[in-house]
């Protein structure tokens, strides 16, 4: 059976374990701290970076956007990268913002800092960071919903990698309790529709010793 090397709240394992059960595919989830820079691992991505996909063959898939491109190829139905060259470049684009623009100025300032630090034994949180990311979270709620308010789902009628994306970050960052649901109605609509989906069930049991999530992690009418 295929494994893949992840920690939990990881957003980018979060993310290739959702287009994994997506495609109905079957894995073995192995957790990996890569702040413990094990040999094994660095054997299978020298990069020292989660997650790592391996085939029963043995062959290791790293770098989450390559595994993403990488499952698409492999197993292209269903579509999660679909429709024309437009519509494609659209998901790749938005997968891009959440995996990148987002993560750095949210959940770097939030997840990281405030469950990452202690894990790794790198200190007490940044106040400057953590009220950084409280500020940013709010344009990027704000333009999903502008998204979803055009559009079905975020790049378009049918679900896709640019929700998985976005939701994989969107989780880590609820675990924390720092998502603002409350005052962005039209993001919270969207959230609850992907965090109804098969695939979300496994990320919603996920939890981290002595870092217990909100009452409303789980609850699918939160």
């Amino acid at each position: 059976m295929r494994l893949l090397y992840h920690f939990p709240l990881d957003p980018a394992s979060r993310k290739i374990r959702l287009m994994l059960s997506e495609k109905g595919l079957d894995c073995e989830l192995r957790e990996e701290r890569p702040w413990e820079r094990r040999d094994g691992f660095l054997a299978l991505n020298p990069a020292g970076e989660i997650p790592v996909l391996v085939e029963d063959g043995g062959q290791a898939v790293a770098d989450h956007r390559a595994i993403a491109e990488y499952l698409e190829e492999t197993h292209p139905a269903p579509a999660l990268i679909g429709g024309d060259a437009q519509a494609r470049a659209e998901v790749r684009r938005l997968a891009g913002w959440f995996d990148g623009k987002f993560h750095r100025e949210v959940t770097a300032h939030l997840v990281e800092e405030k469950i990452g630090k202690r894990l790794a034994g790198k200190g007490q949180p940044d106040s400057g960071a953590v009220r950084a990311g409280h500020a940013n979270i709010h344009i990027h709620l704000d333009y999903i919903a502008w998204l979803v308010d055009r559009r079905t789902w975020l790049a378009g009628e049918l679900f896709s990698l640019a929700d998985i994306a976005a939701a994989a970050e969107l989780s880590a960052v609820d675990y924390v309790g720092d998502v603002p649901w409350d005052a962005h109605q039209g993001a919270r609509d969207w959230y609850a529709r992907v965090k109804s989906r098969p695939s979300f069930r496994p990320i919603l049991g996920d939890r981290i010793a002595g870092a217990p999530p909100p009452k409303h992690y789980a609850d699918l009418d939160f």
